[in-house]
């Protein structure tokens, strides 16, 4: 078995020094613009320039190493349709999701962000807290991780609710599909959380029409893809009062530029694309163990839907 590895981030020796440990008998080539590799079974990227398209196309398939496969579609008819595309399944990402969303649904809820202003300007004073049962949680996206978010916040005994692009079923969800779903679901919901995928469709779902139903007071929390949120919408509900604030972990423009007008406004909490890393060893074990079943002809999960864009 040969193996194409290509990274983005100059991290490419421990991701080979990994797959020669799970994969003994496997030769790993590493990907370098201008030196053509010789033909290989497997791909296995982050990020490929449109430079290794040519190669990609003579492999049995492509593994992405992560959850979101945007930065390989955004390639459309030039990625060779003939290849499978496989994604991470999780790989030590959802329990991540759940500890970034579970802390950010917590922390707005119970009023962090103002005691630790009060705390700043010496006030001792207790905040009325709010209820619950007004706080109805929604998860923009039910996929792996979605779902892995829903379970961690089901324990806190919020409403809870989602929204997928088909019906799907979790015990204690209020679940919502399709477009003709979205409206409600988004009316219904005062703490929101967006886990889609980027494809064509959801590009900017999260406008100004959108954002304007959610209950007043509204809160946003954006894990996702920056290319979700229409950015100046956001800004100019929580100047309104309409939504409170929002925690966001992408941008459309990474790093976050410092002119940008999110690091003036405090209602914004900023991290810097943190909220689930890439775990490489738990990555590398699954990865592996889908090479192990494809080359012994069996079928393996994580076969991105193009059409879909997951």
């Amino acid at each position: 078995m040969r193996i194409l590895l290509q990274r983005s981030d100059g991290k490419e020796a421990a991701w080979i020094a990994d797959f020669k440990d799970l994969l003994p008998d496997a030769e790993i080539v590493f990907w370098r613009e201008g030196e053509a590799a010789a033909p290989c079974d497997y791909a296995v990227v982050w990020q490929p320039p449109a430079a290794m398209l040519p190669e990609l196309g003579c492999v049995k398939a492509i593994f992405n190493t992560g959850a979101g496969v945007d930065a390989l579609l955004k390639f459309g008819d030039a990625l060779p349709a003939h290849v499978p595309l496989v994604r991470l399944d999780d790989a030590g990402m959802g329990v991540q999701m759940a500890e970034y969303v579970s802390h950010a649904v917590l922390r707005h809820f119970r009023r962090f962000d103002d005691y630790e202003a009060q705390g700043r300007a010496g006030i001792w004073q207790p905040l009325p807290a709010f209820d619950k049962m007004d706080f109805p949680v929604g998860v923009l996206g039910m996929g792996v991780l979605g779902t892995r978010v829903l379970q961690a916040l089901a324990q806190f005994e919020f409403p809870l609710r989602g929204w997928s692009r088909s019906q799907k079923h979790i015990d204690g969800v209020a679940c919502f599909a399709g477009e003709e779903g979205l409206d409600a679901f988004l009316r219904g919901t005062r703490l929101l959380v967006c886990m889609l995928p980027l494809t064509p469709d959801t590009h900017n779902l999260l406008d100004r029409a959108r954002l304007s139903m959610l209950l007043p007071g509204a809160y946003v929390i954006n894990v996702a893809r920056g290319a979700h949120l229409a950015e100046p919408d956001l800004l100019t509900l929580i100047r309104s009062g309409h939504i409170a604030g929002a925690t966001l972990d992408v941008f459309r423009n990474e790093p976050l530029p410092q002119q940008h007008p999110f690091w003036q406004e405090p209602r914004i909490t900023i991290t810097p694309h943190i909220s689930a890393a890439t775990l490489r060893r738990e990555s590398v074990a699954q990865i592996a163990a889908k090479m192990r079943r494809l080359h012994a002809g069996e079928v393996v999960a994580g076969i991105v839907n193009r059409s879909q864009g997951y």
